[in-house]
């Protein structure tokens, strides 16, 4: 209110202000915006020249501009207007440079100074006398217009129209003299190799198999292990992940009708379970694999923060041992194995890139990975034990009898089915509570960082000689450009936070120093390409950490704002009275004390009290539903609170950018890993909010997504009907049972 009052004053001011100086008139009129993130101004210039600007261009000015460019001429735009307007102009416009006033920022901040040289109002008769659709002018008689000393200190003040400009490269120094001499080339090191890839149903499996198979197609063979599903088997899986998911539209954009066969020479599908011995391979299989495969990727994992202790030991845990001893047992295999840097618990300050055996945040010295494990799994059968126990039998027993639905009067069969179902719920309620207990014991927030790092430290110990990488990546997010712009799928980390702060969910609890650790999927998975040739050219570091706190830091004050411009954009094209309201609810980052006091905590006691004040009534309670969606928020707010409010960690990332500067120089631009020049703004606002809207929020809200062109990709065991000389002349074989998939 004040800014706007001072805006009103200033609107006031500003005939006399001109008549006396127009220079002092400019800078005095922009004072008002001191306070004003960079990043507010650039949607704000973005909005008006949608809204105001746009509409009112003259058509034959336009006209003769691009007739200029066409002929070769370097344009600058030259306005006295903030480049947060005129940016949007110029990109519109295509020109390339511009004179234009700017801003004095500290911290992403204004001062409310402009810098020099500023740019003034032409005069007062300028609307009349510039009326016209050419505004051409030369080098001179702009100097006199604009009221500087000469050309070149004009010329001094012309700036790219670009939101930013192209990051210079980081100079590389090896302290620890480990540097290989010899450049990196993933086409040679990955070209013809055998690589198994665990986990490809999930995001980042999905978008490394896609981009390999794009960036990459003179790979060998990539085997996709699979779980079977009940009746469901891997092959059918697999296919049905190619019809459906659009990660593979790319795939169907390049090879059409070929698809089918493209993916018979570079695709089989191995039935498995990464959980079992030797993967839960046949013991031909698991022979052929063992001669054959160069690296495993490993990047399956229960992703649940809490889940039943069982689940997340046995595919966080046990899974990581099976497949290093399968490596073990193999030929020349290595291990590019996926962890996460939540591993680093509560904890603050700098995290290098340095395995830490036997770690623990709260830095129990006596603790052993390998005793905690076991001690773990001892819980697990204790609590199986429990679960059958005459106690607790009778305590199940005395619920299903007293419940209050249809179980109630049960006897005989229906009782025991009803007892078996409440012991299944008992014990997983017990082991999630006995996962997440021990967890905060040790310094983790929660049961999966706590599996994720005991893999972690069983890798190093049973590993130690073997050919093993753990990546770390961050908070893996939406991608830039592989394999399109705006993929994202599921409800990840910070899909629910973000989809709040849509709403009139204003104050987010949170450390706005902190800085959120968020990384695009594609560059993770150009990491994973890079440290996998690493590792089958044994030029590998033990850990790597891909992540951008250090490299390229946003911090969560900056990413609160971003989300609420992302979602200002969207309800600023809509139309109604909600989505009017929706763009003026900007959500802050506020402490912990006045979130209690003032958001969601506040707002349910409220809700409460008028629910006990009505109960007497008979009446259906009014606000039951505005209560449990009350809760659902605090809850959403407890769960995500270290890693939004807690532990300020900076992840150095150093080894990845090793492996990129060692690449050689016609591969750096497919395969190099960059997050440097990573622009936040265009990220947030361009990319990842508008893909979460796209693939996310829909399943949040219980909608389908987006309707799809069917496609088909049939299961048969003949080649393609399309192909009738190479049915006669070839058997077509791929997967475990001789299966291909055909594309229509």
């Amino acid at each position: 209110m004040v800014r706007r009052g001072l805006v009103f004053l200033m609107a006031a001011l500003r005939p006399i202000l001109y008549a006396t100086n127009r220079v002092f008139a400019t800078r005095v009129v922009h004072s008002v915006l001191r306070g004003v993130s960079r990043d507010r101004l650039d949607l704000l210039g973005e909005e008006y020249f949608q809204y105001k600007l746009k509409p009112y261009l003259k058509p034959e000015g336009v006209a003769r501009l691009k007739k200029l460019q066409a002929s070769g001429a370097d344009v600058v735009l030259v306005s006295q207007g903030l480049d947060h307007v005129m940016r949007p102009l110029a990109k519109y416009l295509g020109v390339r440079w511009m004179l234009v006033n700017r801003l004095d920022f500290r911290d992403r901040i204004a001062t409310g100074r402009l810098l020099t040289p500023v740019i003034r109002p032409r005069g007062l008769f300028a609307r009349i006398t510039g009326a016209g659709p050419d505004g051409e002018r030369e080098p001179l008689r702009l100097v006199r217009e604009l009221g500087v000393a000469d050309v070149s200190q004009m010329n001094a003040g012309v700036v790219s129209s670009k939101r930013r400009a192209t990051c210079e490269p980081r100079p590389i120094v090896y302290f620890d003299g480990s540097r290989h001499a010899e450049p990196l080339s993933i086409r040679l090191a990955l070209g013809g190799k055998h690589v198994m890839l665990i986990g490809v149903t999930g995001f980042i499996g999905k978008v490394w198999l896609v981009n390999t198979l794009l960036d990459l197609p003179e790979i060998g063979k990539i085997y996709l292990l699979i779980r079977r599903q009940k009746s469901n088997p891997a092959e059918a899986r697999f296919e049905k992940m190619v019809e459906e998911s659009p990660v593979f539209d790319p795939l169907h954009d390049r090879y059409g009708v070929g698809l089918a066969k493209f993916l018979r020479e570079k695709v089989e599908v191995v039935e498995g379970d990464v959980t079992a011995p030797m993967l839960g391979l046949s013991e031909a299989m698991g022979a052929q694999l063992g001669r054959d495969l160069d690296v495993i990727i490993n990047s399956s994992g229960l992703t649940d923060f809490n889940p039943d202790l069982r689940d997340a030991l046995a595919t966080n845990v046990d899974a990581a041992l099976q497949v290093a001893e399968f490596v073990r047992s193999s030929d020349r295999c290595g291990l590019v194995h996926l962890s996460t840097w939540y591993v680093a618990g509560a904890r603050d300050g700098r995290v290098s890139e340095k395995v830490r055996p036997n770690y623990t945040p709260v830095g129990l010295v006596d603790f052993d990975a390998e005793q905690e494990w076991r001690a773990l799994h001892g819980i697990v059968k204790d609590a199986e034990a429990r679960a059958e126990s005459a106690e607790v039998t009778a305590e199940l027993r005395e619920q299903a009898v007293g419940k209050e639905h249809a179980a109630r009067d049960l006897q005989g069969a229906a009782l025991e089915n009803q007892i078996r179902k409440n012991r299944i719920r008992w014990l997983r309620n017990y082991l999630t509570d006995a996962g997440m207990q021990r967890a905060r014991e040790l310094g983790w927030p929660n049961t999966y960082t706590l599996s994720k790092s005991l893999a972690e430290s069983l890798l190093g110990k049973y590993g130690a000689d073997l050919p093993i990488a753990i990546v770390r990546p961050a908070i893996v997010e939406t991608s830039v450009g592989k394999p399109f712009s705006g993929w994202n799928e599921g409800i990840n980390t910070s899909a629910s936070l973000s989809y709040l702060l849509g709403t009139n969910f204003r104050q987010l609890p949170s450390n706005e120093r902190k800085r959120l650790d968020l990384i695009p999927v594609d560059s993770v998975c150009q990491g994973m390409t890079l440290i996998a040739a690493a590792v089958v050219e044994r030029r590998h570091d033990a850990l790597y950490q891909l992540a951008t706190s250090v490299t390229n830091p946003c911090d969560m004050g900056r990413s609160i704002e971003l989300t609420s411009l992302a979602h200002r954009k969207h309800y600023r094209a809509q139309e109604g009275l909600e989505s009017w309201l929706l763009l003026r609810m900007d959500a802050i980052p506020v402490s912990k004390r006045r979130y209690k006091r003032m958001s969601a905590p506040a707002q349910k006691a409220i809700v409460q009290s008028i629910q006990r004040i009505m109960a007497p009534l008979p009446v259906k309670k009014p606000l039951a539903k505005a209560e449990r969606g009350l809760e659902r928020v605090e809850k959403l707010v407890e769960l995500f609170e270290p890693f939004i409010l807690q532990n300020e960690h900076d992840f150095v990332a150093d080894n990845v950018e090793k492996l990129s500067h060692a690449l050689v120089p016609e591969e750096r631009e497919t395969f190099g890993y960059d997050t440097r020049s990573l622009d936040w703004w265009e990220y947030w606002i361009d990319i990842h909010i508008p893909a979460l809207r796209r693939w996310t929020y829909p399943l949040i809200e219980g909608r389908p997504l987006e309707v799809r062109a069917a496609r088909s990709l049939r299961a048969v065991n003949v080649t393609l009907a399309t192909e009738p000389a190479a049915a006669a002349q070839e058997p077509v074989k791929t997967g475990t049972d001789g299966a291909t998939w055909r594309f229509s």
